[in-house]
């Protein structure tokens, strides 16, 4: 018998990368590579950009671009994933910034990588397939919100205010920059933005976020325009890895910063390969492996000096839309940036911080997929306001709590929805070999109910109301064949129905019961109440026969004569 310690380590060496993984490397080379280079190309800006907006710096988001996006390349469970810095994950780390200072986003960076790691031991990336549409196109509207709410006091040119409420922190912005207007900086920040949009829709496949920070760093050294304030200087290289970022002391207070950290890298990281899955034929992502290499990713980055990453869903969009077929366009776009890191800091250095606001403006604009929200908002009533409240909580709490929200309200409208299917509906006596009379007296004293659809907690009390309204006759049978399921919740009610018709002279049978609802309805104690003598009911006439020999007992039948024996020789007549 195996140990626990070994059937763990036996789990990670699953998830480790496979020959065939390797293999796969060498297919298409030219093609992977031009990829990873137009993926570079179009990461530099936003990994700076990203760097700068969690409050650790430009040289956070490159090392996170170069580190994770690596590893989560080589250890992950999609072919075509990007990973780096993202503004899903910025938005989380501003407060963490603010509470607990740089070394606490490091420290919390590793823990979620340890928490990530543990989920896929676990094989919990198989749970994002449980989230629903407008939960995700709600988080992704309102992270678009924030990320553009962020980028306000750069674009504006104005020192970021204190608070961690973005739209308090931009009407701040926009108070100081009325009373100290730089039109420098605007006008960079939405030249910026208005090329990226422009070019977008008339070359996609040209890189003009770069072509536009580069124009716009050109122009405002050439002008002298100190207004437009660089994003300052860069190491020329990656720093030497460390933890002495690491404070023991203070591994407590950030257990819930960075158990919302893996759950945020978990839900975009898999949400991305899942996009990138449909947007090719015949690539399946792995989201256990997936989650294992975005932990690896994690645990790694922080020793760099950078910050906590996850999937990008844009970078990995990018990726596909240039032929990328193999994990070597991802690796080449690591490789890329870790040269410009070694070879251009200098150069990166004099961005002005308006042009990356405004690359992240016109990224918040993109991520906006206008016909998905209006196809959500069609749908149903339930999803628009799913949709609504998802994008509203991410805008003014923390982003896991809007996922939590949004999640426990679909949750509880697709309870409703489904309890809304439950029926319970009285249906006539079968006419069987009765005479007219008969089934006159019969249809007297006895009722037939079906129950359709779930018999569960949200749908149980509704039942308990109807059933034990039945008035002015002697036995009820309730044909269960057609319940779809049932929970300790609906055995409960229907007990408790079943013994308020007992104490008023009303014998309650059933018919049809199913083996997994015998099992709830018998630990409940409610299937003894329901066979009659001790017998079960496979099909309805049955129990109808059953009921009459029950009012036949009570006297309130005439009782059928029982017919005699015919002897040999008139049978033989026959």
């Amino acid at each position: 018998m195996t140990s626990p310690i070994s059937r763990v380590l036996t789990r990670i060496a699953a998830l480790l990368p496979a020959r065939a993984d390797l293999t796969n490397l060498r297919r298409d080379p030219r093609r992977n590579l031009s990829a990873g280079l137009t993926v570079a190309v179009v990461a530099l800006p936003l990994a700076l950009g990203f760097g700068v907006s969690s409050g650790l710096g430009a040289q956070a988001g490159l090392a996170t671009a170069v580190v994770a996006g690596a590893l989560a390349a080589l250890f992950g469970g999609s072919n075509l994933q990007v990973s780096g810095p993202t503004g899903a994950m910025t938005v989380v780390l501003v407060p963490i910034v603010g509470e607990h200072g740089p070394t606490g986003v490091l420290t919390v960076g590793l823990m979620a990588g340890v928490l990530l790691v543990a989920l896929a031991a676990l094989r919990a990336g198989r749970c994002m397939r449980y989230v629903p549409a407008p939960v995700v196109e709600g988080f992704t509207l309102g992270i678009a919100c924030v990320i553009g709410l962020q980028q306000v006091p750069n674009a504006l040119g104005v020192p970021a205010p204190e608070g961690d409420r973005m739209p308090v922190v931009t009407w701040r912005a926009v108070g100081e920059f009325a009373r100290h207007p730089n039109w420098t900086a605007v006008t960079v920040a939405v030249a910026v933005a208005a090329v990226m949009l422009a070019g977008a829709r008339w070359r996609p496949a040209v890189p003009f976020s770069l072509l536009a920070v580069i124009a716009a760093t050109v122009v405002t050294q050439a002008a002298g325009l100190d207004a437009a304030e660089p994003i300052g200087a860069l190491p020329s290289g990656l720093p030497v890895p460390s933890l002495s970022f690491l404070d023991a002391g203070a591994l407590g207070s950030l257990v819930a910063p960075a158990a919302a950290v893996a759950a945020l890298a978990a839900l975009e990281s898999l949400l991305s390969a899942s996009v990138a899955d449909g947007m090719t034929v015949g690539q399946q992502h792995d989201p256990d492996r997936e989650l294992f290499g975005q932990g690896l990713a994690n645990i790694a980055a922080p020793l760099f000096g950078g910050v906590p990453a996850t999937g990008a869903i844009a970078r990995t969009a990018v990726n596909v839309r240039t032929g990328a077929t193999s994990r070597l366009a991802s690796l080449t776009h690591a490789a890329v940036l870790a040269v410009i890191v070694f070879a251009a800091a200098p150069l990166v250095s004099r961005i002005p911080l308006a042009a990356l606001a405004g690359v992240l403006l016109a990224t918040a604009v993109r991520m906006v997929e206008v016909g998905s929200l209006r196809a959500m908002a069609k749908a149903t009533r339930s999803d628009a306001a799913i949709l609504v409240l998802t994008a509203v909580a991410t805008l003014v709490l923390d982003l896991v709590q809007a996922v939590v929200i949004g999640l426990a309200v679909a949750g509880a409208l697709a309870l409703r929805a489904v309890a809304k299917q439950a029926r319970f509906d009285r249906v006539p006596l079968d006419r069987g070999d009765h005479t007219a009379e008969e089934h006159a007296l019969l249809a007297e004293h006895i009722v037939a109910y079906r129950i359709d659809g779930p018999l569960f907690f949200a749908a149980a009390h509704r039942f308990l109301l109807e059933l034990t309204e039945v008035y002015d006759v002697r036995v009820v049978v309730l044909r269960m064949s057609r319940v779809s399921t049932m929970d300790a919740t609906g055995a409960l009610v229907l007990k408790d129905a079943v013994e308020k018709l007992n104490r008023r002279g009303i014998l309650v049978l059933a018919s049809g019961v199913r083996p997994g609802q015998r099992r709830v309805l018998d630990s409940v104690g409610a299937l003894e109440p329901l066979c009659h003598g001790g017998r079960e009911y496979a099909t309805t006439p049955e129990a109808i026969r059953a009921a009459r020999d029950h009012l036949e007992t009570a006297g309130l039948l005439p009782v059928r004569p029982v017919p005699e024996p015919r002897t040999s020789g008139e049978q033989a007549l026959r």
